[in-house]
């Protein structure tokens, strides 16, 4: 069985799968002009290119497998978690998977204009590098 998204969850997935390939041109179709997006280290990027550009330098490649869209629908905007995990190769092709990553959406008529993304990669790179146990 196949669930059915809300068109804002649907906005969400859709600029999720851009991101992913990485298409940054197409992802912010689905991104208002002035949209924030702070990443996991507390940058702050106006255009998908600088997530990419982010996660070129932190990966050799990574993917989303999508857990969950949780939408908190308000009178003007509408909130959109969602959650999953990372997998892909780090930098010297070693592989990993189950990163857990929960990213958040705001949308206003139909364009995301804030997006927060956190996820556990900088304590998966603490443990590979031996300073974290």
């Amino acid at each position: 069985m196949t669930d059915t998204l809300s068109p804002d969850a649907q906005i969400v997935r859709d600029f999720l799968d851009a991101s992913m390939k990485p298409d940054p041109v197409k992802a912010a179709t689905y991104m208002s002009d002035d949209v924030v997006i702070t990443f996991t280290d507390g940058a702050k990027y106006d255009h998908p290119s600088g997530t990419t550009a982010f996660n070129a330098a932190r990966y050799k490649w990574v993917k989303k497998k999508f857990g969950q869209f949780d939408v908190a629908p308000g009178k003007d905007e509408t909130v959109v978690y969602s959650v999953g995990t990372l997998y892909g190769e780090w930098p010297d092709g070693t592989s990993f998977e189950g990163n857990r990553y929960v990213d958040r959406f705001v949308i206003r008529n139909g364009k995301i204009i804030k997006m927060d993304v956190w996820n556990e990669s900088a304590e998966r790179i603490l443990v590979r590098q031996g300073i974290r146990a």
